[in-house]
This record gives C-alpha cells, sequence and structure tokens, in this order.
C-alpha cells in the first residue's frame, strides 16, 4: 500500500522540497525520526503525521523563537514530539538523552528559514536596515558586529574568501577596516558595495559579504561536518539521512562525505593495494541532488538554489 500523499498546510510557510524530502525519508508508524533543523515545523509536522499513530519525532533548533513557533504549531502531536534548543551537531547528545542509540531517519535542511531573513532585527539580510547580529542562536555571543568591527584584515579577508568566495576579498575587508565602527546592516552593505565584485545582472555584490559573515558567526560549516558524521552514527541499518543544501559550500562537504562513506576503500587512486581498512556504510541514493521544479520556485522563489541528497545506511557487517 502507497503511503499517504500528506500536503502541508495552506499558510505563509512554504517546506523547501516537501514532497521529495517525505518520499526520501519514508516515515511508518513505530518509527523514531530526528529533524535537525526544526524551522517552522513544515517538514516535521510531514514526519510526524506520516509515521502515525506512534512514531516520534526529535526536533532540534538553534534558535529559540523558531522553536517557541513551532512548538505551537506542532502541539497537537503530544508526546510523540520531542523540542530540544541545540545544534544538529549535538544530535548524537539528544538523542542518547531518550534512549535513543539508533533512528530510522534524519533530515537537515541547511537553509536559513524565511521568518529569520524577514526579520530586520536579526540583521541577516541587506534588504532591510537592522543591527548586524546574523546569529541563529540568540543566546550566543558572537555576532556579526563583533566581526565587522573587531576582527583584523586578514581575519575579514579569511572570513570573505573561505565562506563568501568573493574575488575582491582584500578590497572588501580594507574598505570595512576604514569605514568602521558599522553598526547596521544598511552601514555595511553600502560600503561592500563600493568594492565587492559583480556577478551579473540582478545579483546584489552584498551577497557575498553577508552569507560569508553569517557562515562564521554560526561556526555552519564546521557544525555541518560534526553532524553529518553524528547522523551517520546514529542510523539504524536501512535508516535514511536527507541533507538539503542551498550553496555550493555546504552542499559541497555533503556530497564528499556522502560518497567517501559509500566506498569501502577511499585510497589514494594510483595506490596499487587497499591499506585503509575503510567499509562503506552507506548507500547513495541520489547520484545527483534533487532540484525543485518550476512550479515549486514559482511557489517559493526562496527554494531555487536548494538541492536534496539522500543516503541509506547499510547493515552492519
Amino acid at each position: 500500500m502507497s503511503a499517504q500523499r500528506t500536503e502541508p498546510e495552506p499558510d505563509s510557510h512554504v517546506p523547501v522540497l516537501y514532497h521529495q524530502v517525505l518520499s526520501a525519508l519514508n516515515p511508518h508508524a513505530g518509527g523514531r525520526y530526528i529533524d535537525g533543523t526544526l524551522g517552522l515545523g513544515g517538514h516535521a509536522k510531514g514526519i510526524l503525521e506520516r509515521s502515525s499513530p506512534d512514531g516520534q519525532l526529535l526536533a532540534l533548533d538553534r534558535d529559540p523563537l523558531s522553536l517557541e513557533r513551532a512548538g505551537e504549531r506542532l502541539r497537537s502531536f503530544g508526546d510523540r514530539m520531542h523540542l530540544r534548543h541545540g545544534s544538529f551537531a549535538q544530535m548524537r547528545h539528544f538523542s542518547n538523552a531518550l534512549n535513543w542509540f539508533a533512528v530510522d531517519a534524519i533530515l537537515l535542511d541547511l537553509g536559513i528559514s524565511s521568518a529569520q531573513l524577514d526579520d530586520p532585527q536579526r540583521g541577516f539580510s541587506f534588504r532591510f536596515d537592522g543591527p548586524l547580529d546574523m546569529r541563529m542562536d540568540t543566546t550566543q555571543a558572537l555576532t556579526a558586529s563583533e566581526l565587522v568591527n573587531h576582527a583584523d584584515e586578514q581575519e575579514l579577508v579569511e572570513i570573505l574568501q573561505r565562506y563568501g568566495e568573493e574575488p575582491r576579498a582584500h578590497q572588501v575587508a580594507r574598505a570595512i577596516l576604514e569605514a568602521r565602527p558599522l553598526t547596521t546592516t544598511q552601514e555595511l552593505a553600502e560600503v561592500v558595495r563600493r568594492f565587492a565584485a559583480r556577478k551579473r545582472r540582478g545579483f546584489d555584490p552584498c551577497t557575498r559579504t553577508f552569507q560569508a559573515l553569517r557562515i562564521a558567526v554560526n561556526d555552519e560549516l564546521g557544525n555541518l561536518e560534526t553532524g553529518l558524521d553524528q547522523a551517520i552514527e546514529l542510523l539504524a541499518p536501512g535508516g535514511r539521512l536527507a541533507v538539503i543544501a542551498f550553496h555550493s559550500l555546504e552542499d559541497r562537504i555533503v556530497k564528499q562525505k556522502l560518497a567517501r562513506e559509500s566506498k569501502d576503500c577511499i585510497c589514494p587512486p594510483e595506490q596499487p593495494i587497499c591499506t585503509c581498512d575503510h567499509r562503506a556504510t552507506l548507500r547513495l541514493l541520489t547520484r545527483r541532488p534533487v532540484r525543485p521544479d518550476q512550479s515549486e520556485v514559482q511557489q517559493n522563489p526562496r527554494a531555487r538554489s536548494s538541492r536534496l541528497r539522500v543516503a541509506e545506511r547499510l547493515g552492519m557487517a
């Protein structure tokens, strides 16, 4: 019998690649699931509905406000839902605390939520004037203002090059130093626009700098690497891992990790004899990333850059 097709609620929150994610995770009754980035709870709701009547979900988010909003939205699921404030890089800790040492599926949605982007006070977007914050977890100390106003030139250059792939990182960093103190997103945007490289018509030159600062403030790539390791360890044989990435830096990490863990040997190609003793732990279910179709992009333009990769945990040898 085929799984019932569950539609997202007709509200302002549109989960990216909703049906593709639920198909990949294949939730079922009695299963245990982890949503590592709860957001506003769109994917979580689908998982809980499809795993009715007794499937359970551990849902994590770094943003206390997202947890509060999603918690209200998902209240009807009662004790089938376990909400925790934290990063998916801590999923093993939260899972073990529930005495879950193996789970049936894990979702990591790496995108920043629309609610965060559209709130000027969070400081994520150059489209609004707000404080230089950019924290996903509003309880942490480090903000974008700290980096913009106190990092030295070389540190800023490294952030812009590594996390934003900004071709004119040296010029932008020097301009920021000369203009500081900077206190708002609009002040920073005005400085960056004069010196950052232009990519194409319609592309704001601030994009790379704002992305770079956000990734640095939240240690997004470091958390991703840790989270992927923990996810693979926590999956039961046959369990599914689905990861939605939104830019090439994070997608590259996901692609390389899943590819590595799907091989028995990871020795250099020129080495004639295998000495690594590595054994595959995953089977790739998506050789190429799943992308949104045109109708989804029209409904939700922010889904345009999303790409979904899925893998399945192999049985224990």
